[in-house]
């Protein structure tokens, strides 16, 4: 299969070959060296030939040569997220077949998998190769011309594989190439996770396709640690040093850069375009943003969907739209205002029959389209819920304008047959029972009576993947928030609690 990524790289080994290709802290390769390097990793994983390739390591050049040298053997990959739980990482290498995985981290995978590890013989650079004895569960369902499996939690606990072809996630890419206006001189530093979809192709293979530099800091230099963690102010410094002309975040990392830039933060004074995408983001952060400096442009996509589907490009930004769709990208809307998606899409979930795949992907998600072909997204189809006066309310909306104020992190809203809307609230733990509801009442002016959020509870533990309470993909999961806070949402409505409630729960 022709690789649109392998062919720039190819190129620019020959017309710049001493460009900066990778960067990282101490290290860096030209596209010479880079060229070389795949090559050379390639080979050796042909040696071996491991059926499925499991790769789970910390954001480095490493992490991007194992995925370019699997691309270049043809070898399907299977990122590792590290936030995975036990259960999650186990099952992800059972049901995709994985018998090999490449790893900065040895003791602590064998720690966290009970399944039989052997020396799986491929040492390079810093990755170690496990192999995994007799596991090839999934092989039988794995679609033809799979290059990548990615897992998405979703919403439920056993995350689920959505197997992508290299046309497919490189279609993406030189949309996204074309639509960015990408160039040579580009430097993109990867925020999110290199295990995450969207920084794979929009923050690696972009940036190659281009013949820019792609600057990959762990994730502990760019503030991140765990699954939540997040130090504002050594993200924005990376940002900064780096001279990061682009980058890409979810919502919760744009509100605690604009609050920190409102608190005296010195702004990235590099950065052209700052893309968002993940989750909802309320059109009064993108505006603060923008009013501070902050080149930020909305997008929207679906795993299923090899990443990004639409996104606001650098000249023509709508706040409060998703962008237009990507130029491979037909988007329609249906009777009942879900968004459907045509052009490239994935090729199946793993272990499902591939021919359950149809040409329009049914989103789940609720939207519509401007005169101007920008596109909106209210929220998820299968979340609205009916308050007991009849009214309709898209949570996400509301959840919207309660993250635009500062020192609100996450939150979580319900209603369904109620008569007034309540919340699961994570604030800063900087704020006082008093700030959180100035905050509230803040954000219930922005919002139709019918949609505000009249009683609250504000818990100190935050919604993560670990705790069953958030998607891979940084969405709330509400069934879980809502059991895991049933007795006292229920207080809230049986009076037996005060408006706003500040409960410490660990």
């Amino acid at each position: 299969m022709k690789s649109h990524v392998l062919e720039a790289i190819r190129k620019y080994a020959q017309t710049c070959p001493d460009k900066i290709a990778l960067l990282s802290k101490g290290s860096s390769l030209s596209y010479r060296e880079l060229l070389d390097e795949i090559e050379v990793f390639a080979a050796q994983l042909q040696v071996h030939a491991p059926r499925v390739l499991g790769l789970m390591a910390d954001n480095g050049i490493d992490w991007v040569l194992a995925d370019l040298a699997a691309l270049f053997a043809g070898i399907p990959l299977v990122p590792l997220p590290g936030f995975f739980s036990r259960t999650q990482l186990r099952h992800t290498l059972w049901y995709a077949g994985v018998d090999l995985v490449l790893t900065d981290q040895p003791d602590a995978l064998a720690e966290r998998v009970s399944l039989a590890m052997t020396d799986g013989g491929v040492v390079y650079r810093s990755l170690h190769g496990i192999g995994i004895d007799g596991n090839c569960a999934g092989l039988a369902s794995l679609p033809k011309g799979t290059q990548k499996i990615t897992f998405t939690s979703g919403t439920t606990g056993t995350p689920k594989g959505v197997c992508l072809s290299t046309e497919a996630m490189e279609t993406v890419a030189l949309s996204l190439f074309h639509v960015t206006e990408a160039r040579l001189d580009d430097r993109h530093v990867c925020v999110l996770p290199l295990a995450t979809l969207l920084e794979n192709i929009a923050g690696v293979y972009v940036p190659l396709l281009a013949g820019a530099t792609c600057i990959v800091p762990s994730l502990a230099e760019v503030g991140l640690s765990g699954s939540s963690g997040l130090n504002v102010l050594t993200q924005l410094g990376a940002l900064d040093s780096l001279q990061a002309t682009s980058a890409i975040l979810v919502p919760q990392m744009l509100a605690a850069q604009v609050a920190a830039i409102r608190a005296g933060a010195p702004s990235p004074k590099a950065l052209r375009f700052l893309a968002v995408g993940g989750g909802s983001v309320s059109p009064a952060l993108l505006h603060s943003a923008v009013e501070l400096g902050l080149p930020v442009h909305e997008g929207y996509g679906l795993s299923e969907c090899s990443s990004v589907v639409a996104l606001n490009p650098p000249d023509a930004t709508r706040p409060g739209s998703v962008g237009k769709p990507l130029p491979h990208v037909r988007i329609e809307i249906d009777h009942d205002g879900e968004i459907l998606v045509r052009g490239v899409h994935f090729l199946g979930y793993l272990g499902e029959s591939p021919e359950d795949v149809t040409p329009v992907l049914h989103t789940g998600d609720l939207g519509y389209m401007d005169e101007e072909g920008y596109l909106y997204v209210s929220g998820r189809k299968k979340n609205m819920f009916i308050t007991s006066f009849g009214r309709n309310v898209s949570p996400e909306w509301v959840e919207r304008e309660l993250l635009a104020q500062t020192g609100l992190l996450q939150a979580a809203v319900f209603g369904e047959a109620k008569p007034f809307n309540v919340a699961v609230i994570v604030a800063h733990p900087s704020m006082s029972p008093s700030d959180i509801h100035s905050a509230m009442t803040a954000a219930n002016l922005r919002l139709p009576d019918y949609a505000q959020v009249a009683h609250w509870i504000a818990v100190s533990q935050p919604f993560a993947p670990e705790n069953g309470l958030l998607t891979s993909n940084g969405r709330p999961r509400r069934p879980e928030i809502a059991a895991a806070y049933s007795t006292e949402l229920e207080a809230l409505y049986q009076g037996n609690e005060s408006h706003g409630v500040l409960r410490r729960v660990a």
